[in-house]
């Protein structure tokens, strides 16, 4: 749940959302937020305008200055501050996310005191988008309320609120453990055993766990989501082509009467599904990036042992030699530590990477699951195609080769201890890291495998335009029952026979190639059957087998 914090947090002030709005670019905003943020357009800022208010001179000429300092930002390029007469003399913050926006220098007047609303050519630029938005004569009216998402953060804030306490203790009351929904009343254990025995009239009462029983409640039911253009109509349909719910009258007064409508609940399922069908995407792309940060892991401490073990060898070899060359091993112990922190710091800079994509990830996740919870179709649709975006897009940034290791975890360095003294200011590393493909399977070749009474011949080659350099070759043959398989045969040979094989058993068999870079896959497997007895004569059996998909 504590990924899922990100997500419930306004980009400007950097809190949780309160009364927050949906901008036509899918992301949210606090409405006091998005009140501080305004911008006036140029053609509605004259200076006629500005010396109409005598006391507010003062407050736009300080804009006008740190407008100028704004432009200067590297962040979104725009200059944020605030538009109204009223705006504060202080000095601009920054939020978080680096945005600047004006602190309230007061609390919000009485509503006969309320400021006027925006200029009708206030604009309004997302913080994480950066896209420039104008409002129309409603100003911030005319964006929905997210209501669903308020909905989260109450259920988000009540998981977070302390623990509660049994009612019925005299003493230094315990923390409760269950609620009684009949009773409202919340026991400990004690307390429950002794005085809400399951017994009686007591046996029908239902016992849910306190944080149900605290929701229950105290959270009272949300405000139905209306039409922004008619607050009095809920909404009824969903707009395809505009993808945002909308009321009876949308369709009546011709805004929405030529675009194809669908029935809200409908829409509400499908986009459900939808979402649920690509979190089961995510979801195993989490999976997997949780394994992928355990082989990270598992590489540093492989990296630090085969470190120390090289380190070992090189010592071992270079005090084998005169005392000159001390100082050869001191430079070469230098250049191996290097290589040792390089690695290090490739892997952990991969580890802390793919952990705060992890957590971005895992944060989206449960804000989706959380949303899919809600029995708000109206507010759910308002950010399920947002939604459901930002999780293909996410799915899709972990395929791009986030999973793959971006560093080995071996030391390919070689020295040479065999030049005469002579040479010992040249002694280098003969080989540097040289990362060879890993070998193609090898293929059985069929015409010239075989059985013979309890034995089995098997051949195989190289493919013919493999150019892969190849040390040595695995056979592996299972039991005969169809087991597991085991190794045979380990060495350069492309040829080798088996004895003592099973009369009138099926074997499967198998091969793949080694290098110095690792080892190749599996060949196609092989089904070989052997003899039902042994031939007293010396018989050339033609060779029996049958190839395995």
């Amino acid at each position: 749940m504590e990924e899922m914090e990100e997500e419930l947090k306004c980009p400007v002030c950097g809190s949780f959302y309160r009364e927050p709005i949906i901008l036509p670019c899918s992301h949210n905003l606090c409405q006091a937020c998005a009140r501080n943020i305004l911008v006036q357009t140029p053609d509605s800022e004259s200076p006629q305008s500005r010396r109409a208010s005598g006391s507010a001179v003062s407050d736009y000429d300080y804009l006008d200055l740190d407008k100028m300092s704004l432009y200067s930002e590297a962040d979104s390029g725009y200059g944020s501050y605030g538009g109204f007469a009223s705006a504060p003399t202080t000095p601009c913050q920054k939020s978080p996310n680096g945005v600047r926006v004006f602190p309230p220098a007061a609390p919000p007047p009485p509503a006969a005191l309320a400021p006027p609303p925006p200029p009708r050519n206030a604009c309004l630029t997302c913080p994480q988008c950066h896209r420039s938005l104008v409002l129309d004569e409603r100003g911030l009216r005319g964006f929905p309320r997210n209501r669903l998402l308020e909905g989260v953060i109450d259920r988000y804030q009540q998981g977070r609120a302390a623990a509660l306490r049994c009612q019925l203790c005299e003493k230094a009351p315990k923390e409760a453990a269950v609620m009684c929904e009949q009773c409202d009343v919340f026991y400990c254990d004690p307390c429950r055993l002794r005085c809400h025995p399951p017994r009686g009239p007591l046996a029908k009462h239902r016992l849910v766990p306190p944080a149900q029983g605290r929701v229950s409640r105290r959270l009272s039911p949300r405000k139905i989501s209306t039409c922004t253009d008619h607050e009095l109509e809920n909404h009824s349909m969903y707009c395809v082509q505009c993808k945002s719910p909308v009321c009876y009258q949308c369709l009546e007064e011709g805004k929405h009467s030529s675009h194809e409508v669908k029935a809200l609940g409908a829409m509400w399922k499908l986009h459900k599904s939808q979402l649920s069908q690509a979190l089961n995407g995510l979801s195993d792309r989490a999976k997997e990036a949780k394994e992928f940060l355990v082989q990270l892991r598992n590489m540093v401490q492989q990296i630090q042992e085969n470190s120390v073990e090289f380190e070992a060898c090189l010592v071992a070899q270079c005090d084998a030699l005169i005392d000159a060359l001390n100082r050869r091993k001191a430079q070469l112990l230098s250049r191996v530590n290097k290589e040792h922190e390089h690695k290090l710091k490739v892997v952990r800079d991969q580890i802390s990477h793919c952990t705060v994509k992890l957590r971005q990830t895992t944060g989206l996740m449960e804000y989706c699951l959380e949303v899919i919870k809600e029995n708000d179709p109206s507010g759910f649709l308002q950010i399920s195609d947002a939604l459901i975006r930002r999780v293909h897009l996410t799915e899709e940034q972990w395929g791009k080769g986030t999973l793959t290791p971006r560093m080995t975890t071996d030391f390919d360095l070689n020295l040479d201890n065999a030049p005469l003294l002579q040479s010992i200011h040249q002694l280098d590393f003969v080989q540097m890291k040289v990362s060879s493909p890993v070998p193609a399977p090898p293929i059985l070749q069929l015409e010239e495998c075989c059985t013979h009474n309890n034995s089995a011949t098997l051949s195989w080659k190289q493919p013919p335009l493999s150019t892969v350099q190849v040390e040595g070759y695995i056979l592996e043959l299972d039991d005969g029952n169809g087991g597991q398989f085991r190794e045979v045969y380990v060495g350069k040979e492309t040829m080798c026979t088996v004895d003592g094989l099973h009369f009138n058993s099926t074997y499967s068999a198998r091969v793949k190639a080694f290098n110095k870079s690792g080892v190749s896959p599996y060949s196609k497997t092989l089904v070989l059957q052997t003899s039902e007895g042994a031939f007293l004569e010396e018989v050339q059996d033609p060779p029996f087998y049958r190839q395995a998909s």
